[in-house]
């Protein structure tokens, strides 16, 4: 149940500290220290909204794995694809101890097809800068080299696997096929992702006014 996290996150934005801001007021300023916040922890809310969902879908194993390790190779082969990423479809990479790790938010294997999937999550509702963007690809091209060894090494028959950014509301900052948006996720997956997420956004909502309104 995501519920309980919405109630945390709730009570810590409510019980937060803020300095009122001269020319806006406390008031104003209390809505703006509230709001920037709830930006930031909403993304985690994102992600453990599309986990919960996923996890119900008979067929799927799904996880998260915070420590997913990245091999200088794969860092290698990835910043050598940047320019045209396509071309690492199909290739792999061993995986094992690395020289880094990532927070890899959502992995689902389908046990029916024997394809597993990696996703990190984002809310999406802006474009991130050129830096940024280089660097969440850099990560999902990785996450494609690394990701069918990391599952034949957990025991699982991966007979197919691929990584996907998902930025939920729409806004891209890496290309498709590496990217998806929230509206998609139904046909992705095959199974009802985006309504039930929806629901999750649409309770934390309100709960956010709430505090606002008092």
């Amino acid at each position: 149940m995501i519920q309980p996290e919405i109630e945390v996150t709730i009570n810590r934005l409510n019980a937060a500290d803020f300095d009122p801001d001269p020319i806006a007021g406390r008031h104003f300023s209390r809505i703006v220290s509230v709001m920037s916040s709830a930006y930031k922890r909403h993304g985690f809310i994102l992600e453990m909204a599309v986990l919960n969902q996923l996890k119900k879908c008979p067929r799927f194993v799904v996880w998260n794995d915070p420590a997913f390790q990245v091999s200088a190779n794969a860092d290698l082969v990835a910043n050598g694809s940047l320019s045209d990423p396509a071309t690492i479809i199909g290739n792999q990479v061993n995986y094992g101890s690395g020289t880094r790790t990532l927070q890899v938010d959502v992995i689902v294997y389908d046990r029916e097809t024997g394809t597993l999937r990696a996703y990190e999550i984002k809310r999406g509702n802006g474009y991130h800068d050129a830096g940024k963007r280089r660097s969440i690809l850099r990560d999902i091209l990785c996450l494609n080299l690394l990701l069918k060894s990391y599952g034949e090494q957990r025991g699982m028959d991966v007979r197919q696997a691929e990584a996907k950014a998902i930025f939920y509301y729409g806004k891209r900052s890496i290309p498709a096929p590496f990217s998806i948006i929230g509206a998609e996720l139904d046909e992705h997956f095959q199974w009802p992702v985006y309504g039930p997420v929806e629901e999750v956004n649409e309770l934390f909502r309100r709960k956010l006014f709430d505090i606002l309104a008092t």
